[in-house]
């Protein structure tokens, strides 16, 4: 065994657990319940799972996939077209896998992402047969070292019969270090998680489990899949302002400081652009404890404003994997990866007064938002942790465009075509068009503080005239309830949720 190679796997005892994809996949039978590690396309497992599809495209197997959020390459699109797939959770983010769940032929379990490991953990879930985990190396008391990303990767782990590691030589090993795995006692008996600062560090740097319970080693050679966010455009970077326009008023009143709180930012191109927003704002000394650690962590790095970050997995564009992975030692130790139940626990969130920054798929006019389902049917990706941060956020803010479709969609709707975070737990609701501050607000202040700050028109006076319709029939949240999806129904049918003369004029214009 080559000298760095032996540096990977310390227990001298494992170095013959040493086999192929293939071997190790056969360590999986049909019907099983399988834990994979990735978080958001970082720290995924690689080979294992792709050994395992080309499989079942010979033999009857079907497994049940739990990882920590979505997968990386060509995972769940394998897996998917292989038939290997029964059951999926609790979040995923491949276009293949969508169609399939969508259609019924996988059963997809949407959930919380603190949750998953709590229902493991009480045996309200199937338990979990063969943990397949990524790691950087294994230490002489066979612990595991992960990656990139922690996620549900401890527990999946801890709580499986077997455990399949794959050493990824792909990663340094100066990843040694960055993370904190801390695991909550069982219930009633729990304690207090002993978190008081972004920056504390309360368990282990590695995944502690006994040494025999390592089945099979896979040794793989193959970077984490790239984030592929687009800049900030017109509509992005005028959310971002309207953002930081608040922020310096909660400052002013004295209700932030210039640090503001601990902030969250949920995936994807429109919390990445607002995070991004921050650099040319007043604000300094900032610090995160969010889920995934993306381009703007690291841009906020790099302007001086951030202090330190702490979540479940770094995903970065091609680019700026490069220059943060290249010149590590420069932000290693502002940093930390916890457990997805740590990261997103309610408790922390709470405690630490977290600002969360998510992002809607549509809202409506009492602050409802929808953040999975398009038209109400159809899943997109998951809920992830949004739930878990704004339900507890000391302010939970979610963003959108106010249109989509070049304009045949309104993102701020008469009432949601499906609920992911009630009127209760969103406190501000903000587009490219305005910033609705829904705190302290009835539901028909509320309505009228998001049509006048977060609407483009025409549907800015449609809503209008939808809620003068229905405050003559009165209620605390009025509706015209066989009006009340009629914009979805109408985009259904035709294509567009403008009427037909608004559709002209808006193709004249």
């Amino acid at each position: 065994m080559s000298e760095n190679l032996a540096q990977r796997i310390r227990a001298s005892s494992l170095r013959d657990k040493v086999t192929t994809a293939a071997a190790a996949a056969e360590w999986i039978k049909d019907g099983m319940t399988i834990g994979m590690s990735g978080f958001t396309k970082a720290g995924d497992a690689k080979v294992v799972p792709l050994a395992l599809a080309e499989r079942a495209r010979h033999e009857p197997l079907k497994v049940t996939l739990l990882t920590g959020a979505s997968l990386g390459g060509e995972v769940d699109r394998q897996l998917t077209e292989a038939g290997a797939l029964v059951r999926r959770m609790p979040f995923q983010g491949d276009p293949t896998l969508r169609a399939a769940i969508n259609s019924g032929e996988v059963m997809y379990v949407d959930q919380h992402l603190s949750e998953t490991v709590e229902f493991l953990r009480s045996g309200q879930i199937a338990p979990v047969d063969v943990a397949i985990i990524e790691a950087i190396a294994i230490t002489e008391t066979g612990a595991i070292i992960p990656t990139t990303s922690v996620g549900n990767s401890a527990s999946f782990a801890i709580l499986a019969d077997k455990v399949i590691v794959e050493i990824n030589l792909a990663h340094a090993l100066e990843l040694e270090g960055l993370h904190d795995i801390f695991i909550p006692k069982r219930r009633p008996a729990r304690e207090p998680v002993p978190l008081t600062r972004v920056s504390d560090r309360v368990g282990t740097t590695s995944i502690e489990i006994p040494a025999e319970k390592i089945v099979a080693i896979v040794i793989t050679n193959q970077p984490d899949s790239t984030a592929s966010n687009l800049p900030p455009d017109e509509e992005t970077a005028a959310i971002a302002g309207h953002l930081v326009a608040f922020f310096t008023k909660e400052v002013a009143a004295g209700r932030l400081t210039e640090s503001l709180m601990p902030l969250q930012a949920g995936i994807g191109t429109i919390a990445n652009a607002v995070m991004s927003g921050l650099i040319d704002s007043p604000f300094k000394h900032l610090s995160m404890y969010s889920e995934v650690l993306q381009d703007s962590t690291f841009e906020l790095f790099d302007a001086g404003k951030l202090d330190f970050a702490s979540g479940s997995s770094i995903t970065l564009s091609s680019r700026k994997c490069h220059e943060v992975f290249g010149n590590f030692a420069k932000y290693k130790d502002r940093l930390v990866l916890r457990p997805q139940e740590i990261s997103n626990h309610p408790e922390i969130v709470r405690r630490l007064g977290i600002i969360a920054i998510n992002t809607a798929l549509e809202a409506d006019i009492y602050g409802n938002v929808n953040s999975t389902h398009v038209m109400g049917t159809s899943m997109m990706n998951g809920i992830g942790g949004s739930g878990d941060f704004a339900r507890n956020a000391y302010l939970a803010v979610f963003a959108t465009k106010s249109v989509a479709k070049g304009g045949k969609i309104s993102s701020i709707v008469p009432m949601v075509a499906h609920t992911d975070h009630s009127s209760h737990d969103v406190d501000i609701l903000v587009t490219e068009i305005g910033l609705a501050d829904l705190r302290g607000l009835a539901p028909r202040e509320r309505a009228q503080a998001i049509i006048n700050n977060c609407v483009a028109e025409p549907y800015r006076e449609m809503l209008r005239e939808y809620v003068a319709e229905a405050n003559q029939r009165g209620g605390q949240t009025p509706h015209v309830l066989e009006k009340a999806l009629s914009w979805h129904v109408r985009y259904r049918e035709h294509g567009s949720m403008l009427p037909a003369v608004e559709e002209a004029r808006l193709k004249v214009a």
